[in-house]
């Protein structure tokens, strides 16, 4: 008589509500690194990855037949993480290397499941449910750390300015690490309420926890990349109003007028400092790239190998010493890449980000469901917040960017796309 076991676990494993289940988790995991290293260290976050990379690749084996496997990941995604890999030949902490290297690839294969295993939709319905969740308890304990106990939580990095205004952590440990997540969760809630996949009052409740919690952070950076968003945002949706025919003269207008702003951005940074209030942040990050500058000529090309989030170990250490500041990241996503990678690995990183943002934009300009239109924003808003902090490197922003690269590449393969021109017609 068959074992009627072994099925039915397959098809529990194989089933949407376990991909549904393990997606939440796996977002969850993502949005909430900060709050479990302080709630179970460091060995209990990489058991947490590890058990959740395990479900993932035991889910998709159950559900093998369903995914569609070809062209899983984007060429550009692999080249850049394969450079980062190499970096253990060149390295100077090799182990170390090596270890970091794992984290990178363990997030990067949980986003490629959330990809391959749920529809863009379910993606935002569960990031939308997350971050909800996430920000709502972020603003609970800076209620009680800052108004009904007027004491900081010292473990999770809440200070408790809540009753003078702010700027507040809430379960993120840095107000720029909320305000980047709270931008994101604004847009998700936005993509959900013009989806109509939640409620009316839902929605609304949910875009305005997003707006305070922005608010709240006080973070300059956010500040930045929310003015951006709102005109990335403009502008995408008067593209997809625009006739299919003229809609790439547009695009070429749209990509001029971001270049010029660019360039008056640039020339005029000091007085946006000034209007932001952010002097004392900017300084700190021109000490530090100073101080990342004098290390950067010593391995120009390769780098100094892959850390993602700082080891404590040279020349890390020393740039840590000179600035008398503990840092985890360059404060750039950019520099950071170039100091670990060098050259050519800053080279891939904006490859990678540059074309998976091409890719989900031109999806969301030409696609008429609005869904397409969030990973081409979320990209926007790791791109522009890159530029300050090192998000995009580590968890729940490398994640992202896996997450929209994936999804975009497989609606918009240039290798499918080339494919009938490189075909001889006879």
């Amino acid at each position: 008589m068959p074992d009627p076991i072994a099925p039915a676990l397959r098809r529990f494993l194989g089933s949407a509500r376990f991909a549904q289940a393990l997606t939440l988790a796996i977002l969850g995991t993502g949005f909430a690194t900060h709050a479990l290293r302080s709630l179970i260290g460091w060995p209990g976050l990489i058991a947490v990855v590890v058990a959740l990379v395990v479900l993932a690749g035991v889910s998709l084996v159950a559900r093998w037949q369903a995914v569609d496997w070809y062209g899983v990941l984007p060429l550009s995604l692999l080249v850049f993480v394969g450079w980062a890999a190499a970096s253990v030949l060149w390295s100077e902490y090799p182990a170390t290397t090596a270890v970091r290297v794992g984290y990178l690839v363990a997030f990067g294969l949980l986003g490629v499941y959330v990809a391959l295993a749920r529809d863009t939709i379910q993606v935002v319905r569960a990031a939308g449910d997350v971050l909800r969740v996430l920000l709502g308890a972020s603003l609970a304990l800076e209620v009680l750390s800052g108004i009904l106990l007027d004491l900081p939580i010292a473990f999770l990095g809440i200070e408790g300015a809540l009753a003078s205004g702010g700027p507040v952590q809430g379960l993120f440990g840095t107000r720029n690490l909320l305000g980047f997540v709270a931008l994101i969760a604004a847009l998700t809630f936005v993509v959900e309420w013009r989806t109509r996949s939640v409620s009316r009052p839902t929605a609304i409740a949910s875009m305005v926890l997003a707006g305070v919690m922005v608010l709240l952070s006080g973070s300059p950076t956010t500040f930045v990349s929310l003015i951006v968003l709102l005109v990335a945002t403009l502008a995408l949706f008067g593209l997809r109003r625009a006739d299919a025919q003229t809609r790439w003269r547009w695009q070429v207008a749209l990509v001029t007028g971001g270049v010029v702003a660019l360039a008056i951005g640039f020339a005029a940074r000091v007085r946006i400092i000034e209007l932001l209030d952010a002097r004392g942040e900017f300084d700190v990050r021109l000490e530090t790239w100073r101080e990342m500058s004098r290390y950067l000529d010593m391995n120009p090309m390769q780098g100094w190998g892959w850390a993602g989030i700082w080891p404590t170990s040279p020349p890390y250490s020393w740039i840590t010493l000179a600035t008398g500041r503990p840092h985890a990241s360059g404060l750039s996503a950019y520099v950071d890449v170039y100091f670990q990678l060098g050259v050519i690995g800053g080279v891939l990183f904006v490859g990678m980000l540059g074309l998976a943002l091409v890719r989900a934009w031109l999806l969301a300009s030409a696609r008429r469901a609005v869904v397409y239109v969030w990973p081409a924003l979320v990209l926007v808003v790791v791109a522009v917040t890159s530029v300050a902090e090192s998000y995009a490197l580590v968890e729940g922003g490398w994640m992202l960017i896996v997450i929209c690269a994936v999804k975009a590449a497989r609606d918009m393969s240039w290798r499918d796309a080339w494919k009938p021109a490189l075909t001889p017609a006879f």
